[in-house]
């Protein structure tokens, strides 16, 4: 299994700290934003990862993250050309990357200390189909994609923004996905936002019947407003005060 972060896009809800660099390399109180990818990447057991950002920040990437060498990786880059083309299009830069393997994909603002090595183990032994990354929100779910699951995991629906929510699990920028992922991308149709949109892709192996859900403790997205920005600081802040990060 490869690993891919995605570090794209164009943070306009960020702006004007977006407009010094990429949201990614933001910090989060002691470390750069996309050190907690890596760093996750790292603890699952994968080796060779790519990292797609846009042109313009490139070089902003290469000149902190070298070859990955620091992180125990070895450290690819792929340039999303068009920032707008949304989570699917980016995965599909890998597809030569991966090999015809499976993948674990992360978002590059997404703050979490959940080890992922024993999904991607279990995962690897069968290669086949794709899991979902979800966590409980006390606050209202509806501004993410919503996971409605039964009680063995097996997803029952996924969401985008749902007026009404089936359950109050969110899902994360977190996915592995088998080696049929880049075909199923090939047959997405850009959404109402021009995108193709990730939902529409985990929504393809739900009618497969192949997708499944794993709950994880905490995460923040923390490149979706300075709300989020702020709450991922002051909570990685306390976890590293408590040794528990």
């Amino acid at each position: 299994m490869k690993g891919i972060i995605l570090a794209g896009g164009m943070a306009t809800r960020l702006r004007p700290l977006t407009l010094v660099t990429n949201k990614h390399l933001l910090p989060i109180y002691n470390k750069p934003m996309i050190f907690f990818a890596l760093e996750a990447m790292r603890k699952a057991g994968i080796r060779e990862v790519l990292l797609t950002s846009s042109a313009d920040h490139s070089g902003h990437f290469a000149n902190l993250l070298k070859g990955g060498e620091e992180f125990g990786l070895r450290l690819y880059f792929a340039i999303q050309e068009n920032p707008k083309g949304g989570i699917a299009e980016a995965i599909s830069l890998a597809e030569e990357f991966a090999g015809n393997g499976s993948v674990l994909v992360i978002l590059g603002d997404n703050i979490f200390s959940h080890d992922l090595k024993k999904t991607v183990e279990s995962f690897r032994k069968t290669e086949s189909g794709a899991v979902v990354f979800g966590v409980h929100r006390n606050t209202d779910s509806r501004q993410y994609g919503v996971i409605e699951i039964d009680t063995t995991g097996k997803v029952l629906s996924i969401e985008e923004k749902p007026e009404h929510p089936k359950s109050d699990i969110a899902q994360t920028g977190i996915y592995m996905y088998d080696r049929n992922v880049f075909s199923h991308i090939r047959t997405l149709k850009p959404s109402s936002r021009g995108e193709l949109e990730v939902t529409d892709l985990n929504n393809i192996y739900l009618k497969l019947g192949k997708l499944r859900c794993e709950i994880i403790d905490w995460w923040v997205d923390a490149g979706t407003s300075y709300d989020e920005l702020l709450a991922a600081n002051i909570h990685v802040s306390e976890l590293v005060h408590r040794g528990k990060l």
